[in-house]
C-alpha cells in the first residue's frame, strides 16, 4: 500500500484527481471517497520522503478544492461572547490518539447525520509524542476523513494543551520557551488555527496574593499570544485559549480569573486580539481517577463553578466562556450539564481511546503486546501503591505511537465495527453538548479562506521537543 515514488503515487489517482499549473483538481470525486483516497491517506502517514510530502500536498489541496478548510473558531466565540449566538451549546473538542483516520471518519458520519458544524479536532503537546502524530500528519489524517465522508464545512483543528514542562522550565526556561514557540510554528504551518496555551504549570500558590501566584501564568501567555499572532495566514485570528487552573488541582475561583485575564490584557500590546475562552479546573483529572481493579471512580464536577466563571469570562471579558477539560469518562448523565452550564467547550480524550482497547473485536494478542511494551519501557511510572489494573490503565496511551501501524493494519471489519462504536459515542455527545443544528451558526460566524500549498510545505520535519511531565 506504500508507493515507493512519487509518480507511482500520481499514477494511482490517474482519472480521479488532476494537477494542471500547479493548481490540484478533483476529476471524480466518486472514485476518489473510496479505496484510493485510503490509500493516500495511508501515504501521507507511512510513507517516507518526496513520497509522503506529495500525498500530503494533495490531500490538502484537495480539500481546498473540495470546501473542507482548516479555519479558526474565534469569531464564532467572540459572537458568543457579545451575547450573539445564545447560550445551550458546548463545543466538543476531541482528541484522536489512534486510528485517528477511522475515528476521524466516525465523527463525520455522527456530525453530518445531525448537522454539526461546532466541534473541534485536536491533539495535545505530549500526545503529539506518545502517539507519533506531528501536526502535519495529524491534520492530513483529518482531511482525509472529512473527503472521504464527503463531509463540507470549516475545520477546527486545535493544539490542545501547548504546555510548559513546570520541570523544564525549573532549569531552563528560555531553551523550553523556545521549543513551545517551535512547536506553535510547526502547528499553525500544518493548519492548527486554534491554540490553547498552557502555562498553569507554573502558578505559583505560594505567593501572597492570586495576582502573583498568576504573574508567570498570564505574562507568558501573552508572549506566546505574540508569537501567534505573527504567525497567522491571512484572513484568519488564530483562536487563542489559556488556564488558569492545571486540571486535576484545586478548583479555580473568580479571584484567579480576574486576575489571571487583568493581568494579560494588561501584557498584551495594545489593540492586539486577545484571548476567546478560558480554561478552568473543576473537579476532573485527565483519564479520570482509576481504582485499584482498573475501573474508574465517579467524579463529581463542579458545576456551579463552571458556570459562575463562565458567566464572569463573558460578561467581563468578552469571552465565549470557560472550557473544561478532562470529561470524557464522566457518566453519560453529566454531559448535557456542560451546555446547561455555559462552557463554551468540553476537552475529550481517553473515553474514546478506552472504547478502542476494550472493543470485544480488538485483537487480544495485540492489547497484549501493547501492555507488555508499556511494563517494560515505563516501569518508572508504576507508582508506589498502583495496582498493576492501575498502571496499565494511566499509561497505555504510551502504546500507541510505538504500534501505530499495528493499528491502522487492523483487519477492516474490526475497524468498521470500533468505528460504528465510536460513531454512536460521538452522536450521543453531540445531542448531549447542543451542537446539533449548528451548521448554519458556524457558517455564519466563521470565514474560512483558501490557503494553497506546495509539495515543498511539507518537507523533513526536524526534532521536536516533549517533555514527559505534561497533560494530555
Amino acid at each position: 500500500m506504500v508507493k515507493q515514488t512519487v509518480d507511482e503515487l500520481v499514477r494511482s489517482l490517474k482519472g480521479i484527481v488532476a494537477v494542471e499549473d500547479g493548481q490540484v483538481k478533483v476529476v471524480d470525486e466518486a472514485k476518489l471517497r473510496g479505496p484510493v483516497l485510503d490509500e493516500l491517506v495511508y501515504n501521507g502517514v507511512f510513507a517516507e520522503g518526496e513520497v509522503q510530502a506529495t500525498a500530503r500536498y494533495l490531500l490538502w489541496e484537495l480539500g481546498q478544492a473540495l470546501g473542507i478548510r482548516p479555519t479558526s473558531i474565534h469569531d464564532l466565540y467572540m459572537a458568543r461572547g457579545r451575547g450573539e449566538t445564545g447560550e445551550g451549546w458546548t463545543v466538543p473538542a476531541m482528541n484522536l490518539r489512534t486510528l485517528t483516520y477511522d475515528m476521524a471518519r466516525a465523527v463525520f458520519r455522527a456530525a453530518m447525520a445531525r448537522n454539526v458544524g461546532a466541534m473541534i479536532f485536536e491533539i495535545a503537546r505530549s500526545e503529539i509524542g506518545y502517539t507519533s502524530q506531528r501536526p502535519a500528519e495529524y491534520a492530513t489524517v483529518v482531511i482525509g476523513a472529512a473527503i472521504r465522508e464527503g463531509y463540507r464545512g470549516p475545520l477546527f483543528i486545535q493544539g490542545d494543551h501547548f504546555q510548559v514542562s513546570a520541570k523544564k522550565y525549573k532549569t531552563e526556561p528560555e531553551a523550553e520557551l523556545k521549543a513551545v514557540e517551535e512547536l506553535i510554528r510547526e502547528a499553525i504551518a500544518a493548519g492548527f488555527f486554534n491554540i490553547d496555551i498552557d502555562t498553569s504549570t507554573l502558578v505559583d500558590l505560594s505567593q501572597p496574593t492570586v495576582t502573583e501566584q498568576q504573574r508567570v501564568n498570564f505574562e507568558l501567555c501573552a508572549r506566546f499570544t505574540e508569537v501567534i499572532r505573527g504567525l497567522e495566514p491571512e484572513g484568519i485570528t488564530i483562536s487563542v485559549g489559556g488556564e488558569i487552573g492545571e486540571v486535576g488541582g484545586k478548583n479555580s475561583t473568580e479571584e484567579e480569573l480576574r486576575a489571571f485575564m487583568d493581568g494579560y490584557n494588561a501584557a498584551l500590546p495594545k489593540g492586539m486580539a486577545g484571548l476567546s475562552k478560558l480554561s478552568i479546573q473543576t473537579g476532573t483529572a485527565h483519564g479520570g481517577v482509576v481504582l485499584p481493579d482498573g475501573t474508574l471512580a465517579r467524579v463529581k464536577i463542579d458545576f456551579d463553578t463552571l458556570r459562575r466563571l463562565s458567566y464572569v469570562a463573558r460578561k467581563e471579558y468578552g469571552l465565549a466562556g470557560a472550557v473544561q477539560h478532562g470529561a470524557s469518562t464522566l457518566p453519560p448523565e453529566a454531559f448535557h450539564k456542560f451546555a446547561e452550564a455555559g462552557a463554551c467547550e468540553v476537552h475529550l480524550a481517553t473515553g474514546f481511546q478506552n472504547i478502542i482497547y476494550d472493543h470485544p473485536l480488538f485483537p487480544a494478542d495485540l492489547r497484549e503486546k501493547v501492555y507488555a511494551y508499556v511494563k517494560e519501557h515505563f516501569a518508572d511510572q508504576w507508582k508506589e501503591g498502583q495496582t498493576e489494573e492501575q498502571f496499565i490503565y494511566k499509561n497505555r496511551k504510551r502504546g500507541l505511537g510505538p504500534f501505530k501501524r499495528a493499528f491502522w493494519d487492523l483487519p477492516e471489519e474490526t475497524r468498521a465495527a470500533i468505528g460504528e462504536a465510536l460513531e454512536k459515542q460521538f452522536g450521543f455527545l453531540f445531542e448531549q453538548l447542543g451542537v446539533v443544528d449548528t451548521t448554519e451558526m458556524v457558517a455564519k460566524h466563521v470565514q474560512a479562506p483558501e490557503i494553497h500549498k506546495t509539495p515543498a510545505d511539507f518537507g523533513l520535519e526536524g526534532e521536536l521537543e516533549i517533555g514527559e511531565d505534561l497533560a494530555d
